[in-house]
């Protein structure tokens, strides 16, 4: 028997495999696209199954070559999409569940409804990518460009909601993080759909889907091959740029050495009014406790900055005369402690206003600098007007008045720091507005609470996203939360210390200095997604012509 025997029948597995799958019935097809879903969900962090990625994306490709340009298109997307984000996103009930005797009835709303919603995208870029039935590459690439186009679309309409990209799945490499730099993690995420969904190419031979120029050799397996090779580009020219940054430690800001405290209060007893001051006291414990001996093996000097993660000090300035000593107790010698606060007044019709803030504390008990969130969170920050009016229901947080939106974006100047930009909670996660545009920020000081999420995948995807806004905008980024997980990144996104999910303690770290060059995301913004768009779209035409 010769070789060339031995191998058709590999050659025809694919194929076989193939036109099973394209030839499912409605029924199955729309489950096998949630199947799939799901599986690429595994890929996210902190699993980051990556090469699950694969047989996802390659089977849902292989589902839409039957679906045509109607409805079924559609809905294949949409059950891909539900999968993806029922299982990336399954946490979001975690925070129903911590104020379960009021907001028991919203769960499936929360665990369900979110990736119902989010799932519109998925099923329309499956559908724009199936409007023009391309054969052989120019069909993954149409899928790759109008994800990417769907993506950025999820990043802003309804106030947007950026989490979960595909490009997240590389965050266990530095090196790859590094595409960030120069395309942001749209860049990555328009990689990972091409490469992810290439294979499925490999069937084209021998198949209905590959006649002509489409089933020829190169055309079969010219895209897999160039989309390994754009990942292993990737990563060669990320290794290459964290080989000429400078060592951890060498970077560090002169005179400035920050402590990140990290007290682990269970989210179900933070508002106690009985705990509220043993919460205070708690965290003045820690802040004033000893430098731990790798601090001064570090060369670190004393404690010049207390960081205090989201809506740690539960008083607002003034309210209080007990807490207020306590807060003062908390501050360095002619330093700050800068925490997460609550700050109120009433409006010019005596309505009471609350703003989720930010703000630096002197040794005086005076606000040196304060910031006020911007971008709130629906539903946990407020309730949409329409909502309010049908259901009569009540943000998910702590008190009845909604949370009102500050001015926005603001680099602020901490007495003692380089100027900061502030980040609180979800603010982090938004590509390309991490900063005001005006003067450049130093670095990026991100305070949360993700304690309403338990020790679920949640917090290490919302970490995940800080970190790649820090290699986007080449600024170090200085993250405390209250459970977890509180960090020093750098400018290329390399975590320098760092405390986990749930541990209660501190972090005495410097402050890294940013990457000398700004990056070109810095200087372009969300342009590149522009770019990237024009490149695939014109790209997938080209193509697509010719098959």
């Amino acid at each position: 028997m010769t070789t060339e025997a031995l191998g058709a029948p590999r050659r025809a597995a694919l194929p076989r495999l193939a036109e099973r799958i394209a030839g499912l019935s409605a029924g199955r097809a729309a489950l096998a696209a949630f199947g799939l879903g799901l599986l690429a969900a595994l890929a996210l962090p902190p699993l980051y199954l990556v090469p699950l990625l694969w047989p996802a994306f390659t089977g849902l490709v292989w589902l839409l070559d039957a679906a045509g340009r109607g409805r079924r298109a559609l809905a294949i997307g949409w059950c891909f999409g539900f999968g993806y984000y029922l299982a990336g996103l399954f946490w979001v009930g975690s925070a129903v569940l911590v104020v379960a005797e009021q907001f028991w009835w919203f769960l499936p709303f929360a665990v369900l409804g979110l990736p119902a919603l989010l799932a519109v995208f998925t099923a329309a870029a499956a559908a724009a990518a199936r409007r023009v039935l391309w054969r052989g590459p120019a069909r993954i690439l149409g899928l790759a460009t109008a994800w990417l186009a769907l993506e950025w679309l999820r990043s802003w309409i309804f106030t947007g909601f950026p989490w979960n990209q595909p490009g997240t799945v590389w965050a266990f490499s530095d090196s790859l993080l590094q595409l960030a730099a120069l395309g942001g993690v749209w860049a990555l995420t328009f990689l990972t759909v091409i490469a992810a969904a290439a294979p499925a190419t490999l069937a084209d031979a021998g198949s209905k889907r590959g006649r002509g120029w489409a089933a020829r050799g190169w055309a079969v397996w010219g895209l897999p091959a160039v989309s390994l090779a754009l990942l292993a580009l990737a990563w060669a020219g990320g290794a290459a740029r964290l080989a000429l940054a400078p060592a951890p430690g060498s970077d560090l800001v002169p005179g400035v050495t920050l402590r990140l405290v990290q007290p682990a209060v269970d989210q179900k007893l933070k508002w106690r009014p009985d705990l509220r001051m043993s919460h205070l006291r708690d965290l003045v414990t820690l802040s004033r406790q000893a430098p731990a001996p790798e601090a001064a093996e570090a060369g670190l000097g004393p404690v010049t900055h207390v960081v205090w993660p989201e809506m740690a000090y539960t008083y607002a300035l003034g309210e209080n005369a007990q807490a207020m000593e306590g807060l003062v107790a908390a501050v360095p010698r002619d330093g700050l402690v800068i925490t997460g606060l609550p700050r109120w007044n009433r409006d010019p019709q005596g309505q009471p206003r609350v703003w989720n803030s930010l703000a630096g504390v002197s040794g005086r008990g005076v606000a040196t600098a304060v910031y006020d969130k911007e971008h709130l969170v629906p539903f946990g920050e407020y309730v949409p007007e329409l909502i309010t009016r049908i259901l009569g229901m009540a943000k998910l947080t702590h008190g009845r008045v909604d949370f009102s939106r500050g001015p926005g974006r603001r680099t602020l100047a901490f007495d003692g720091l380089p100027p900061v930009s502030p980040l609180i909670c979800y603010e982090v996660i938004f590509p390309g507005a991490v900063t005001d545009g005006g003067g450049r920020a130093a670095w990026l000081l991100n305070l949360t609470n993700d304690a309403w999420f338990g020790e679920s995948s949640g917090p290490h995807q919302h970490f995940v996203s800080a970190r790649l806004r820090a290699v986007e905008e080449g600024l170090p980024l200085v993250r405390v939360a209250n459970s977890g997980i509180s960090a020093v990144v750098d400018g290329y996104g390399r975590v320098r210390r760092f405390l986990p999910l749930g541990a209660r303690g501190v972090i005495d770290a410097g402050l890294p200095q940013p990457v000398a060059e700004r990056t070109a995301f810095a200087e372009l913004g969300n342009l590149t997604l522009g770019f990237l768009l024009g490149f695939g779209g014109l790209l997938t035409i080209v193509i697509g012509q010719r098959s």
